[in-house]
């Protein structure tokens, strides 16, 4: 079913995070970073929005802003039609049963002096969610949830594995029943065999409980496997956005073409020898402020890709590319 006949849970527009930088050394004029600029991003009830993009590109501070635990700088954010982006503190209260966010260090979420039964007992509490009679039997089925045993509830993190914690965050998260969760580089710190384990978690929890997620990850081909639909984030910036089963054949942005080619082959995707491998790293440059930011690295670039920003427009139905060279 195309996600846009639905209304969205949650959908920020032209949301903007800029940081001003002062004089230093190598700088003498302060400057103003653009962490996050003008981007729009809807999420849909159970279906998975995987953003991906190098590191620097501004999608941990995405998921910061739409978590409200930063301010914008401009834009919108809406969630179930409501706007937010001004929010009280009793609505954010309300707000965060509704959106849970999974973060990348799962032994940074967690506080070194708190039994993990505890930890998952207090968002119960807070909420008042269970009655004191049913709170240890809910906790123990939170538990059960994520796979983990009822000998954890008196463990403390540093007695758990790396993939045990993580896993702890999540039952957490869950434990106040929300709707989205934001999953920020969620298995990134984890060995390869456990990140199987993890994304296979998460599919059977959307499956289960009906969750929508956002999935962010550097790593392409992981993004690929576990999302609905992709969007490519270059410095601050939705540069493309499409259909996951689209994205080898179909995909027209040199970034996203360039992240192509250092990943594949992909599972069962032949691989396209012509797609050109991206050099050096992301970095802000003032002299493409005013023009696409991908313009340093990109070998196609002209002149009106320098002057001029591209706007992200809708090429084909679900398909939405910003880039010069296509709207040409």
């Amino acid at each position: 079913m195309d996600p846009s006949t639905r209304p969205p849970l949650y959908r920020v527009k032209k949301i903007k995070k800029y940081y001003g930088t002062g004089p230093s050394l190598f700088h003498p004029h302060a400057r103003i970073l653009r962490a996050v600029d003008e981007v729009d991003l809807a999420i849909y009830p159970h279906e998975t929005v995987g953003l991906v993009g190098e590191s620097g590109c501004g999608k941990s501070t995405l998921a910061r802003l739409m978590m409200h635990l930063e301010p914008v700088s401009g834009g919108t954010m809406e969630y179930l039609g409501r706007d937010i982006t001004r929010i009280t503190d009793r609505d954010l209260f309300l707000f965060r049963r509704q959106v849970q966010m999974i973060f990348q260090d799962a032994w940074a979420s967690l506080n070194p002096r708190q039994r993990i039964g505890d930890m998952i007992r207090e968002p119960l509490e807070n909420y008042r969610l269970t009655g004191k009679k049913l709170l240890s039997a809910r906790v123990e089925e939170l538990l059960e949830l994520v796979g983990l045993e009822k000998a954890h509830l008196s463990r403390y993190p540093h007695e758990l594995s790396g993939g045990e914690r993580q896993r702890v965050t999540i039952a957490r998260a869950l434990a106040v029943e929300p709707r989205i969760l934001i999953c920020d580089e969620a298995t990134a710190n984890l060995d390869v065999s456990i990140q199987a384990q993890m994304v296979n978690l998460l599919i059977t929890l959307q499956q289960r409980l009906g969750l929508s997620y956002l999935f962010i990850s550097h790593d392409l081909a992981l993004v690929k496997h576990l999302s609905d639909r992709i969007a490519v984030m270059y410095l601050g910036k939705i540069v493309e956005m499409l259909d996951s089963s689209a994205l080898v054949e179909r995909a027209r942005h040199p970034y996203t073409q360039s992240l192509l080619a250092a990943v594949l082959p992909i599972a069962g995707e032949e691989p396209l020898r012509s797609l050109p491998v991206l050099k050096g790293e992301a970095f802000y440059d003032a002299a493409a402020a005013q023009g696409c930011g991908f313009c340093p690295r990109c070998s196609q670039a002209g002149d009106l890709c320098w002057k001029m920003t591209p706007r992200l427009w809708e090429m084909e139905a679900g398909h939405f590319v910003a880039c010069h060279l296509i709207q040409a």
